[in-house]
């Protein structure tokens, strides 16, 4: 015969992720010809429960833009931070409840990269683009079969069972 227990854990009630491409503007102290080279680094991020079951991610990051002025005769690295906001709606499993023991967890499944830049009077337009993933950590419940007559116990001889034991064996048994 078995019987049902619950047992309450921490588990994914939801994950998701979001390629997002957000445009920039960078004006550097002299007038471009042509940008040479563009990177982004040090991206950092955090993710916060917003309104409505949201997840806001907010994060930074610094470009670096390589670019030629005085009619391509020199060349200058301008660097600029940027902050961002990107809202995801993650949708949790088995009606999970997002609650404040609900932990958070953002990941950078594409790091920043620039995929277009151009030189429009005077200023560097940046088109940067990632792709950011959310899991949902909370409290899921998990149902299991329990057999109730099974004993998995070992049972102990007292120490004066096993001298009888002992003192009884047969120690000619092999010879006969």
């Amino acid at each position: 015969m078995s019987s049902f227990k619950e047992i309450v854990t921490k588990a994914v009630i939801g994950k998701a992720k979001k390629t997002n491409s957000n445009s920039f503007t960078l004006t550097p102290e002299e007038i471009p010809n042509t940008v040479l080279g563009c990177w982004v680094i040090n991206h950092s991020f955090s993710g916060i429960k917003g309104a409505n079951g949201l997840v806001n991610i907010n994060g930074n990051f610094d470009v670096n833009v390589w670019y030629s002025y005085d009619t391509d005769k020199k060349t200058a690295v301008t660097t600029k931070r940027f902050s961002y906001t990107d809202t995801m709606n993650v949708p949790l499993r088995n009606d999970a409840n997002m609650d404040g023991a609900s932990e958070i967890i953002v990941r950078c499944l594409k790091q920043p990269t620039v995929s277009n830049v151009k030189i429009e009077d005077g200023n560097v337009l940046l088109d940067i683009e990632k792709e950011m993933g959310v899991e949902i950590v909370g409290d899921a419940k998990v149902k299991i079969s329990v057999e109730d007559d099974y004993d998995d116990y070992d049972e102990i001889i007292d120490d004066e069972e096993v001298d009888e034991i002992v003192d009884n064996v047969d120690e000619n048994y092999l010879n006969n």
